[in-house]
């Protein structure tokens, strides 16, 4: 319920951000307005998530659709890394060529956009230390409201020194910020995607634990109380005569 609620909140934001760019002109609202869709992206996975992981498996899906979340994860990501990009190459554009930007309607969006990113760090927050789900929601709302900050920041500069590339620099700050989370979170999803070994891993401990002692391996790891076992290796020839001893 709090994440469809955040999630609510969010996309609300999104949509009064977007237009407030649209109006006046501001680099850094709009960075921060594809922040807060990745975000809005973010909260809809998890909450879409929640519900996925509790369908049971199929013959066709034989682990459901627990992955769900990766492939959607990745696209986020890399729409992010190119809005990122994107927003570096118009920042140092605006450094030199700087651009009128509405500073008076600039800090009203800036300012909406902070009280509603306030309201949904405050419904996420008893969650805050529960479920991974749960904490990166919480995480990804308070990158929010510190863009919204920035954005604040931008628009006071502008309407009381009239340096308009202040907003260029706010817009640069919010992608820097944003651009190495999202360059970690696509490494990770590619990891998961390519089915690599989780971090933390370690193939040799694993293969060692294995073979040094397979009796304790398989009573530590199966359900079942096993005093003795035997493992013993045969040529494929002796396959034929023990079939006929087992059902």
């Amino acid at each position: 319920m709090r994440l469809a609620v955040a999630f609510g909140i969010t996309a609300s934001i999104l949509v009064v951000q977007v237009v407030g760019a649209l109006l006046t002109g501001s680099l850094a609202l709009l960075v921060d307005s594809a922040h807060v869709l990745t975000d809005a992206g973010g909260l809809l996975v998890a909450l879409v998530a929640a519900s996925l992981v509790a369908r049971p498996t199929t013959a066709h899906r034989t682990w459901g659709l627990r992955r769900a979340e990766v492939p959607a994860a990745t696209a986020q990501a890399a729409v992010l890394l190119v809005v990122g990009v994107y927003v570096l190459f118009e920042g140092v554009r605006r450094l030199v060529s700087p651009t009128e930007v509405a500073g008076p309607q600039l800090l009203v969006f800036g300012a909406v956009g902070l009280i509603g990113n306030v309201a949904a760090i405050i419904v996420l927050a008893p969650g805050r230390s529960g479920t991974l789900n749960r904490r990166a929601a919480y995480l990804e709302v308070v990158n929010d409201a510190l863009g919204s900050v920035a954005v604040i920041v931008a628009a006071v500069v502008i309407e009381l020194t009239g340096w308009t590339r202040a907003d260029a620099v706010a817009g640069l700050l919010i992608g820097v910020l944003i651009l190495p989370r999202t360059l970690a979170l696509l490494r990770e999803t590619v990891d998961v995607l390519l089915e690599s070994t989780p971090r933390g891993l370690d193939l040799d401990d694993v293969r060692v634990h294995l073979l040094d002692d397979p009796q304790a391996c398989v009573a530590e790891h199966f359900p079942v109380s096993i005093e003795h076992s035997t493992f013993q290796l045969e040529p494929s020839s002796h396959a034929p005569p023990e079939h006929a001893h087992h059902d």
